[in-house]
């Protein structure tokens, strides 16, 4: 068995972390920045190792690793990049996730929000117990036909089920626990997390849901009737989406990434994971300023008067 992650807030870190760097070796500025950063990490104590998060551009069926580790001894683990490696290094930890501090080396950013210049503050503040562990839900993704599970996902953002070529609309019916609950008709549908509402789900006309809680949510590509709007729904539950008639070019994918073409007679079920996906949230950084930061929210307003402070309210 792995030995538990020793990280914990409000309480002075152990000095010999095992802290593990994670990215992209093929970016030289993700090289030289990991590096530049172990150098530091090793100089006060800490156990430092890097490691390439793999990255795969198609699914080919291959079932999720559950068995063991792919970081042992991992109490930290620092991704370089963008949003996108996050997301695959989630994937990569699967059912074994240790605490994510996500360093901006790419564009957005809204997962990855410290930036390269904060990282020495950042860690400081690891270390002397100021920050917050945020929990972020999972979600396994199984296409199964004829009853037999024909491949298996776990995703953090999405899983959409898509029309695609010849793009003409599909029927997309959709059972909640065992029981019909409606048909979508359009291009398509968008199962998402929380956290994934930020992403595609937002670009589709999607509600902006806070990333820590526990739903899903069901936002139609397109939709041929006036009355088929986004949904919000329990994790709790289950969902299988079915699709009678699937053109040729049908698919589902699971965040971005193609997971497979859909025959006749496929259901695509969803349901939570058991592993939740901790990402570290320093004194500087919180979800509404990263809203405000990362997707412009508000249009650039910013109030004048008394600001509400962090754990209470504004002082007049």
């Amino acid at each position: 068995m792995p030995s538990p992650c020793r990280l914990r807030p409000d309480r002075t870190a152990p000095a010999d972390l095992g802290i593990a760097i994670v990215g992209s070796s093929a970016l030289e500025p993700i090289a030289a920045e990991a590096a530049r950063l172990a150098t530091r990490l090793a100089g006060r104590g800490h156990r430092v190792w890097t490691a390439e998060v793999p990255r795969r551009d198609a699914a080919d069926g291959t079932p999720v690793p559950d068995d063991a580790p792919v970081l042992p001894g991992a109490d930290l683990v620092i991704v370089l990049g963008g949003d996108g490696t996050i997301l695959h290094t989630a994937r990569w930890m699967a059912y074994h996730q240790v605490p994510v501090l996500g360093v901006n080396l790419g564009t957005l950013g809204f997962l990855a929000d410290h930036p390269r210049e904060e990282i020495d503050a950042a860690i400081t503040d690891i270390e002397a117990g100021r920050f917050r562990l945020v929990d972020h839900m999972l979600f396994e993704c199984q296409v199964l036909r004829g009853g037999t599970t024909v491949c298996r996902e776990l995703g953090m953002n999405d899983v959409s089920v898509l029309a695609g070529p010849p793009f003409s609309m599909i029927e997309i019916r959709l059972h909640v626990d065992g029981e019909f609950a409606t048909t979508y008709r359009g291009d398509g549908l968008i199962v998402s997390t929380p956290v994934g509402s930020t992403a595609y789900n937002l670009s589709a006309g999607g509600p902006i849901v806070r990333k820590d809680l526990d739903a899903f949510i069901f936002t139609p590509l397109n939709p041929h009737a006036l009355t088929n709007r986004p949904v919000v729904d329990s994790a709790e539950r289950t969902y299988d989406l079915f699709v009678p008639r699937p053109n040729a070019g049908s698919a589902c994918v699971v965040d971005g990434r193609m997971m497979m073409a859909l025959m006749e007679g496929d259901c695509v079920a969803v349901r939570r994971a058991t592993p939740r996906f901790t990402l570290v949230e320093t004194s500087h950084h919180g979800y509404y300023r990263t809203l405000r930061d990362k997707l412009h929210w508000g249009g650039g307003f910013q109030p004048t008067g008394p600001q509400t402070t962090r754990g209470g309210p504004s002082t007049c």
